[in-house]
């Protein structure tokens, strides 16, 4: 088992769950674990994420749809449901919006089936990401969304470590601020094999395999 420590944020009803060492995902290493399993899963805590990230998006941006990226539908159709919620300048409200997961090949491509694809065609789409890190799992989305003939309405995210992907801004929860020593490293050149440090566990925004 590996280390996790909760860290107080400024957000009351939010906490990072983190663990610090060597960490592997599919397209880096990294030295910090970021756990956000109960923000996923916990309908308290998605509610609470689904506050947080509303506000970039509920006076200003049209969506039709919430495409949910590594397990975050619950947040999805907590965000959804703050989206449609009456207001005065709230764009979507008494709207129905559609909350979807798409669908993975072998080779980690996007697909859409037919019977989802009718509600990404002609919508505006807001993709919804656990982390958004090296940006190649944003970037997949965004291309998909493109591919499958929608409108990329914003990007959104738990933790992120960059402002914007493809020049689309990104809205996060937290970011390296909340942790600033994170760092992460191309996975041919990691500073912390080189050391000979030895990697705990192999990780991604599911949750991580302890070696």
């Amino acid at each position: 088992m590996i280390n996790m420590v909760k860290l107080p944020t400024n957000k009351s009803s939010l906490f990072l769950r983190v663990a610090k060492g060597h960490f592997a995902t599919s397209h880096s290493h990294i030295n910090y674990y970021i756990d956000v399993t109960t923000q996923k899963a916990r309908l308290s805590e998605a509610k609470a994420v689904a506050k947080e990230l509303v506000a970039a998006y509920q006076h200003s941006t049209i969506v039709d749809t919430v495409l949910c990226l590594d397990g975050t539908q619950v947040i999805g159709t907590c965000l959804a449901n703050e989206l449609t919620k009456d207001g005065f300048a709230n764009m979507n409200a008494h709207q129905t919006i559609y909350v979807i997961t798409p669908e993975y090949t072998s080779g980690s491509q996007i697909i859409l089936r037919d019977n989802l694809a009718p509600m990404v065609k002609g919508k505006h789409v807001l993709i919804l990401a656990a982390s958004i890190t090296t940006g190649y799992t944003a970037q997949a989305a965004i291309e998909a969304v493109n591919y499958y003939g929608g409108t990329v309405a914003g990007l959104s995210a738990i933790f992120a470590t960059t402002h914007e992907c493809l020049g689309i801004p990104v809205t996060s929860i937290f970011d390296p601020s909340s942790l600033p020593d994170y760092a992460s490293f191309d996975s041919r050149d990691c500073p912390m094999c080189k050391a000979g440090q030895h990697i705990d566990a192999l990780v991604n925004s599911f949750g991580y395999s302890a070696l």
